[in-house]
């Protein structure tokens, strides 16, 4: 494999310079294993382990290698595992706070130029949802593109996308059947030579399928959808760069249930530019947008400028964010109390033997 059909361009080449000096190469992190991970290399996939040195420097669960990721490796072509030494800095970085109450982070897709972010216009069909997805995936740096699946399905597809567009603002939105191979060519554009795109959504939404018909083999494990509630069953079971026939890359994940922010006040920005241009207006500077007066998002409610649902969303993530950022602060502390404690103790260790 070239290193540009895998993603390699100026930006990561500037940065491993130092380390090609070394003796190092260049290799791509294609799937992550308990304590393994294969890795795209210009001498095929190879097996790596990762070094003891680096998993010892590493401080948080986001600087460890994942999906997508460009690292910097000992390659032995005559040995079964070659060893991972260090992460290359990310272009882009999909993420989100990992599930249940621990406050970490977790990469879903690192270095990717286009995030599908897939919704089924059936029973499972959830804009709000969507709108969470989207607020991740501009705080990322990718472009988002929303994609609507099993159009075959829609009862009325029109009112779907009117919905959608109220939620997504101006990022592409493409509806397809991938049962039907309809509307798949409107997705081709985004993919190509030294292109990674991801595809990421709720738990079977259809995102497997529609990676089999954009590679054009049935690669990827797919269950059909239960006939009594329209439900997709979750196949996928962990993240997978796909190299593609034609160019590029693409990038399954398994189905996401939680859809927790890890940051996002970009992210909320850009996803309700029409509420922040109204609170422009607020009496207050500092308003909250719940009980001030004069509060210009509380009028464009009252008069359904606004929806209900898009303003109840847009309090929620903002008080989810700021709840985040307090949890994350509050490690911080954590973690620097027990650095501070630790160097104390070494300098007493070190001071009686003298």
């Amino acid at each position: 494999m070239r290193l540009n059909q895998l993603g390699w361009n100026s930006f990561f080449d500037e940065h491993f310079a130092p380390l090609r000096e070394q003796g190092l190469e260049p290799a791509r992190v294609a799937i992550q294993h308990p304590g393994l991970y294969t890795l795209y290399t210009e001498q095929g996939e190879r097996l790596a382990h990762m070094a003891g040195k680096f998993r010892h420097t590493v401080r948080d669960p986001g600087e460890y290698p994942a999906v997508g990721d460009w690292v910097a490796a000992i390659i032995r072509p005559e040995s079964e595992q070659s060893t991972v030494v260090t992460v290359l800095p990310r272009q882009t970085r999909f993420s989100r706070k990992v599930a249940g109450e621990e406050t970490k982070e977790q990469i879903i897709a690192a270095n990717v130029e286009t995030l599908f972010i897939v919704s089924s216009l059936n029973r499972e069909f959830n804009p709000r949802r969507t709108e969470r997805f989207l607020l991740l995936a501009r705080e990322s740096g990718a472009q988002p593109v929303i994609v609507l699946s099993k159009a075959d399905l829609a009862e009325d597809l029109t009112a779907y996308l009117e919905e959608v567009r109220g939620v997504v603002g101006d990022a592409p939105i493409h509806a397809i059947s991938s049962a039907r191979d309809e509307g798949l060519e409107q997705l081709r554009p985004y993919l190509g030579e030294n292109r990674t795109v991801a595809v990421v959504g709720s738990s079977g939404v259809g995102k497997s399928t529609l990676i089999n018909r954009l590679i054009g083999e049935d690669r990827q494990a797919v269950r059909e959808i239960r006939e009594y509630d329209d439900k997709g069953r979750h196949t996928t079971t962990h993240r997978e760069l796909i190299v593609l026939p034609q160019g590029g890359l693409i990038m399954d994940t398994p189905g996401m249930s939680e859809v927790a922010l890890w940051e996002g006040t970009q992210g909320i920005q850009e996803s309700f530019e029409d509420i922040d241009a109204i609170a422009e207006n607020c009496r207050f500077r500092d308003c909250r947008h719940k009980t001030e007066p004069g509060c210009a998002v509380l009028e464009a409610l009252k008069s359904q400028a606004i929806s209900k649902g898009r303003y109840e969303s847009y309090l929620k993530l903002q008080d989810e964010l700021e709840a985040l950022e307090k949890k994350q602060q509050e490690r911080e502390w954590k973690q620097e109390g027990r650095r501070t404690r630790f160097n104390r103790s070494l300098r007493a260790k070190k001071a009686k033997k003298k």
